[in-house]
């Protein structure tokens, strides 16, 4: 059975359940699942990710390769 049938018949047992209580514990589950994936989506950057941004950003800027904020509000006029 793949997911779609999966999910069509779980959301069909759900609409018959009576229970306020097992309802409950379903929107839970649900929602720290919604969560944790969020979660998983946002990784920190690690110390060494962010000297490397750094150094790039430096190395970039004694290079003269960016805009300065005139340059930017000019292109988005």
């Amino acid at each position: 059975m793949d997911l779609e049938a999966r999910k069509i018949e779980f959301v069909k047992e759900f609409l018959k359940l009576q229970s306020e209580e097992v309802v409950s514990e379903l929107e839970k589950i649900l929602s720290k699942e919604k969560n944790a994936s969020k979660e998983r989506l946002i990784q920190p950057m690690t110390q060494d990710e962010l000297n490397e941004r750094i150094d790039k950003s430096e190395s970039d800027f004694r290079n003269n390769r960016f805009k300065n904020s005139s340059e930017l509000a000019a292109k988005y006029k």
